[in-house]
């Protein structure tokens, strides 16, 4: 996971995450990663539209974000 943030960090490639919050909420977010410490990280957030700090040990699922197509 840690390779993963730090490659998108190098890319500016954006993350599909599922975060489990310290008041026990589930979220889905989109983020953009901008330094990667030893237990958190640092990563502009689409959902809150602000920089927050995320905890490594709250990440459920981190993945690269898909881009959904539509088409004939």
């Amino acid at each position: 996971m840690k390779g993963l943030l730090l490659r998108a960090v190098e890319s500016h490639e954006n993350l599909e995450m599922i975060y489990l919050s310290n008041k026990g909420e589930i979220t889905q977010r989109v983020v953009c990663v901008e330094k990667v410490g030893e237990q958190s990280f640092r990563a502009y957030c689409y959902t809150r539209n602000q920089v927050r700090t995320f905890k490594l040990s709250n990440i459920l699922s981190i993945a690269p974000l898909k881009m959904h197509r539509r088409g004939a």
